[in-house]
């Protein structure tokens, strides 16, 4: 079983940067890959990014690529979510996520076991 809590969410400005950061409960956090998943308002929820086990390999949805990084740190049991140059667009609720057991970095909700409550990230224009 794992816990995950985010935090690092809240209101900036177009253009501005946000950390968001995911804490695990449990001692196997390092054999989990994780991801970061956002659902805005009257949309479904959109995969954002994932990372694997070892943080070695990373992969993001096109709209987030070159503008947001995530990133790990096993030895303290988190997972980072570096947003950058946000756009009105990227308001949402940011949750994360951990996956044991897709052997290829996974992309889909349902690949994934434990989710955190979420974090809101809004950005005005």
């Amino acid at each position: 079983q794992v816990q995950l809590v985010e935090s690092g969410g809240g209101l900036v400005q177009a253009g501005a940067s946000l950390r968001l950061s995911c804490a695990a409960s449990g001692r196997t956090f390092s054999e989990y890959a994780m991801g970061w998943f956002r659902q805005a308002p009257g949309k479904e929820r959109e995969f954002v990014a994932a990372i694997n086990r070892s943080g070695g390999n990373t992969y993001y949805v096109g709209s987030v690529k070159g503008r947001f990084t995530i990133s790990r740190d096993n030895a303290k049991n988190t997972v980072y979510l570096q947003m950058s140059s946000l756009k009105p667009e990227d308001t949402a609720v940011y949750s994360c996520a951990a996956d044991r057991t897709h052997p290829v970095l996974p992309t889909k909700a349902y690949q994934y076991d434990y989710w955190g409550q979420g974090t809101q990230v809004t950005v005005s224009s």
